[in-house]
């Protein structure tokens, strides 16, 4: 039995806390060893012990209603004036009915990414299972591994509803949830998961809820947050219990592989190449489309809307600076598309905290009610 390690072992975890400690994923006799029982930490007993107030099922209407019709062919799913495609060229050669159809198909797009990422994160969450060796951060993973698993079907079960099926993952959004399942490495699992994949998805949640006029994917969304918030510090409680005591080194290790994750993400994660699939079902050359995208949304198009608050990048940002990922190292990586030097400011406000606590408040009354007509019942 090889038994647990550490960062201090030179595994490369970085983790410098024994919460973090891991074992061989084959190495299933170290997680029956009597002692094993008696080290769990109670760092995550809070987020535990609250997952009853968030609890929801996509599969009952009391909390998703999804009977509720809405018309794609007619309706914009987001106001059209969110999408550069028609403040371009593009516009021109569409019809009214065929910008809906533009703006649908991106928002399909958009939650298909989404589904995607919530499949990562569920694997990747159990696969944290197999390896953390505290039995309190084991059994946080394996509560994350059902929310998120609750997330794939009520993403999965709405875009069945309104157009079948997804589209397939984008090339850069895939290899990156694809390494951060496979790696072994615990930093790289819990900054690129609960930090840069969370973070991107709250960003996404946000903007989605306060821009969509569909009541259904607007309460949806809301739901994913009241569980997201919580899967957030579970990442927050490594960064506060880890980044001070790493070495010089090993921060420059966390902190430039993150700044290489951001900068992949900004410019592939929505490109439009990406979504090729989209242009050609419309008869339009993607590459024309990319050109007269660019001749109206440059880098200075891109800076405007990351600065906005629920931009997925600036809430990315946000989530890396407050952990403490971000130094004057790679300030300059970030500043030149959000307003870093304005977090300060911000206290530790996160975008859809509101939301997410009004959500957990609306859950904890469906959950209340539903409690008592079960006692009747019994």
């Amino acid at each position: 039995m090889s038994g647990p390690t550490s960062a201090k072992s030179g595994d490369g975890h970085i983790t410098h806390d024994s919460a973090y400690n891991t074992v061989a994923p084959d190495d299933f006799r170290a997680m029956i060893d009597v002692d094993r029982y008696e080290t769990r930490s109670n760092a995550f007993d809070d987020i535990i012990s609250a997952t009853h107030d968030h609890f929801w099922d996509p599969y009952d209407p009391s909390y998703l209603d999804f009977t509720q019709k809405f018309d794609l062919a007619s309706e914009y799913l987001i106001a059209p004036d969110r999408f550069v495609e028609l403040r371009s060229a593009v516009a021109d050669k569409l019809d009214e009915r065929q910008k809906i159809r533009l703006v649908n198909d991106n928002v399909r797009w958009s939650l298909s990414q989404i589904l995607h990422g919530e499949q990562g994160a569920l694997s990747l969450s159990a696969s944290l299972c197999d390896i953390l060796y505290d039995p309190g951060a084991q059994e946080y993973a394996a509560n994350q591994a059902r929310e998120e698993a609750r997330h794939v079907a009520a993403f999965g079960r709405y875009i069945g509803l309104r157009w079948g099926k997804p589209y397939p993952v984008g090339e850069a959004l895939g290899d990156l949830i694809n390494d951060l399942v496979v790696t072994p490495i615990v930093y790289k699992k819990l900054v690129g998961m609960q930090m840069l994949i969370e973070g991107l998805a709250m960003g996404a949640f946000a903007h989605t809820h306060a821009h969509t006029r569909d009541p259904l994917l607007k309460r949806l969304v809301q739901l994913v947050m009241t569980d997201e918030a919580f899967h957030h510090k579970f990442g927050k409680i490594w960064a506060d219990r880890t980044m001070p005591k790493l070495s010089p080194t090993e921060h420059d290790i966390v902190e430039d592989w993150a700044a290489h994750c951001f900068e992949t993400m900004l410019f592939n994660l929505n490109s439009v190449r990406q979504r090729k699939m989209i242009y050609d079902a419309m008869g339009l050359d993607w590459q024309w489309v990319r050109d007269a995208v660019r001749e109206v949304y440059g880098d200075a198009g891109r800076r405007q809307d990351t600065k906005e608050k629920t931009n997925i990048f600036n809430v990315l940002a946000r989530t890396l600076w407050k952990a403490g990922i971000i130094t004057d190292r790679t300030k300059h990586v970030y500043a030149a598309w959000v307003n870093i030097d304005g977090f300060q400011a911000e206290g530790d406000y996160m975008v859809g905290d509101v939301v997410a606590a009004e959500g957990i408040d609306m859950l904890r009354e469906i959950n209340r009610s539903r409690r008592k007509i079960g006692q009747k019942v019994a």
